[in-house]
C-alpha cells in the first residue's frame, strides 16, 4: 500500500529497500513473529534484481582473485552454504514455486578463443580446481558435444565443463513469490521510499519517507542497493562505512530466430572488470543475455549504446550466431551494489537498532536465503550460524590483493576487453602497449592513495570518473583518521 493509506506507522523491524535481500529478510523476520515493513517503490527503480541473470552459480563465479585471498575464500564458502539453501528456500515459497521460478537446468562454463590465457584460462582452471576441491558434481564436456552453441569458428569453445547443480532464477517470478510469501505471513508492503533514517542520539527510532510521513520502529535495515548511500551520508556513522557505489549494467531479453533455447545457463568464465558473458533460458524460446559491467558512483536507469551493441556482438559471435536475426525484447538495466573495497557491507551498522544488508555486489541474489537467515538471528540478539565479522559495515577498508597484485589484474583485465571486441594489432604493438599501460597504472594508484588500492575495476574507472577519484581520495583519507 502507498504510505498514505498505511493503517499502522509503528513496527517491529522497518527494512528499507524492496529486491530480493529486503523482501527475504522481511519474510524470515514475519515467520520469526516479528512485524515487519518493507520499503520501496513497486517497479524497483535502479535495482539490481530485475536486470539480474538470477544465476545460482558459486563456481561459475570463481576467479584466481577471489580464491587469491582469505577475504575472497570466506566469501567462496558462504555462496557454497548458499546454493544448498535453495531447494528449501523455493518449497518454502508455495506449492508449485520450483517449477514456476527456476529455469535453467544447470550451467554450461565454456573457455573460447577469444578470451585471453591470463584471464580465461586461469578463471576456467580455478573454477574446476575449485569443484574437484570442494567436491561438487562436475563433468568436463567436449565442445563438439555441445548442445545449441554454435558460435562463429574464431570465437569457438575449446574447453567446456558443465555444473549440474548451478541453475538460474526468474528474477521478476522470484520477486512476485517473495512478496506473495511476505504479505501472507503478514508483512506490510510500503510503496515509498526512505528519505532518511530516524534517529535520537545513537539509537534509530524509525524513517521519515520522502512523502513526509514517519514510521518508527526499533529496528531499522538498509537494504536499498546502491541507493543505501545517500542514506548513510546523513548519519554521524556513515563516515566510517566503506561507501558504495554503482556497477552498472545492461542485459537484454530475446526471443530467439528459430524458438529454441538450451536447457541451462551457457556462460564464459569472469573477464574485462565484469561477469563473463552469459545467456540464460526463460522459456518458450525467451533468453536472457547479461551483462556489462561499469562502475559509476550514482545509478544508471538508460543504456549506453556501446553497451548494448558490445553484448549483442559478443552474444551472436560467442554463443549462437543466429542471435543476430533474433528481436530484442527487452533492454534492461540494473545497479550492483558494491563497496568500494568489493566485499559485502553485512551487520551491526555502528548505532543502536541499525542494520545494513547490501554491497553484494554479483552475489546478492544466490546469497539471499543465507544472508536473511543470518541477518535475522542478529536482529533477534541471536548468535549467527555463519561469522559475518569479516564483512562488519563499520570496518577498515578490506585489502585483499596487494598493490602489485591489483596494478597486474587491472593490466590484464583493461588489455582483455580488446580481444572480446575483436580488435587486431600489427605484430608487437602488444608488447609495446602493455610497455606504456602498466607503468600508467602503477603511477594512477599512488595518484588514488599513497597506501590503499581499490579493487581493479574502480582503479580502471577512476581514471575515467572525476567523482569517484574524488570519493576514494575522501574515503581513504577519512580511513587513516578512523582506524
Amino acid at each position: 500500500m502507498n504510505a498514505t493509506g498505511l493503517s499502522k506507522k509503528n513496527f517491529d523491524v522497518i527494512i528499507v529497500g524492496n529486491g530480493v535481500l529486503g523482501l527475504s529478510l522481511g519474510l524470515v523476520l514475519t515467520r520469526r513473529g516479528q512485524d515487519v515493513a518493507v520499503l520501496g517503490e513497486p517497479h524497483r527503480p535502479f535495482a539490481g534484481t530485475t536486470a539480474s541473470g538470477a544465476m545460482l552459480g558459486t563456481f561459475g563465479e570463481v576467479t584466481t582473485t577471489l580464491v587469491g585471498s582469505d577475504a575472497g575464500r570466506t566469501k567462496l564458502e558462504l555462496a557454497i552454504k548458499a546454493g544448498r539453501l535453495w531447494s528449501e528456500w523455493l518449497d518454502g515459497l508455495g506449492d508449485g514455486a520450483a517449477d514456476e521460478v527456476v529455469t535453467a537446468d544447470g550451467t554450461t562454463v565454456i573457455l573460447n578463443a577469444i578470451g585471453m590465457a591470463e584471464i580465461d584460462d586461469t578463471n576456467f582452471r580455478a573454477i574446476r580446481e575449485e569443484l574437484v576441491r570442494y567436491e561438487a558434481p562436475f563433468e568436463d564436456v567436449d565442445p563438439l558435444d555441445l548442445e545449441w552453441v554454435e558460435a562463429e569458428p574464431i570465437s569457438r569453445p575449446l574447453r567446456a565443463l558443465h555444473i549440474p547443480g548451478e541453475h538460474a532464477v526468474n528474477s521478476a517470478a522470484l520477486l512476485v513469490r517473495l512478496q506473495a510469501a511476505f504479505t501472507a505471513e503478514g508483512g506490510t508492503l510500503v510503496d515509498a521510499e526512505a528519505e532518511r533514517v530516524d534517529h535520537t542520539g545513537d539509537r534509530v527510532t524509525g524513517v521519515t519517507l520522502t512523502g513526509g510521513v514517519r514510521l518508527s520502529a526499533g529496528q531499522v535495515t538498509l537494504a536499498a542497493g546502491s541507493r543505501t548511500q545517500p542514506l548513510l551520508n546523513q548519519l554521524p556513522v556513515g563516515g566510517q562505512i566503506p561507501p558504495l557505489v554503482s556497477g552498472y549494467g545492461v542485459s537484454v531479453l530475446m526471443k530467439t530466430f528459430d524458438g529454441t533455447a538450451p536447457r541451462g545457463v551457457i556462460r564464459t568464465p569472469n573477464r574485462s572488470f565484469a561477469c563473463g558473458l552469459h545467456l540464460v533460458p526463460r522459456g518458450e524460446g525467451q533468453v536472457y543475455i547479461g551483462a556489462t559491467n561499469v562502475i559509476s558512483t550514482q545509478p544508471r536507469d538508460l543504456a549506453d549504446m556501446r553497451d548494448m551493441v558490445f553484448l549483442m556482438q559478443c552474444a551472436h559471435r560467442q554463443i549462437r550466431m543466429n542471435l543476430w536475426a533474433s528481436p530484442v525484447q527487452k533492454v534492461q538495466v540494473g545497479n550492483r551494489p558494491v563497496s568500494v573495497d568489493g566485499f559485502p557491507l553485512l551487520g551491526p551498522g555502528g548505532m543502536a537498532g541499525l542494520w545494513i544488508m547490501t554491497g553484494t555486489y554479483r552475489d546478492g541474489l544466490h546469497m539471499s536465503p543465507l544472508v536473511a537467515r543470518e541477518m535475522a538471528a542478529r536482529i533477534l540478539g541471536e548468535p549467527g550460524a555463519e561469522d559475518f565479522e569479516l564483512f562488519n559495515p563499520v570496518r577498515k577498508p578490506i585489502q585483499a590483493l596487494s598493490r602489485e597484485q591489483v596494478v597486474t589484474n587491472t593490466f590484464i583485465e583493461q588489455f582483455a576487453i580488446g580481444p572480446e571486441q575483436d580488435w587486431t594489432l600489427p605484430a608487437d604493438w602488444h608488447y609495446w602497449i602493455g610497455m606504456d599501460l602498466r607503468p600508467a597504472i602503477e603511477r594512477w594508484v599512488e595518484e588514488i592513495d599513497p597506501e590503499i588500492t581499490p579493487p581493479a575495476e574502480l582503479v580502471f574507472s577512476s581514471r575515467f570518473d572525476p567523482d569517484l577519484l574524488k570519493l576514494l581520495r575522501e574515503y581513504y583519507a577519512r580511513t587513516r583518521q578512523l582506524w
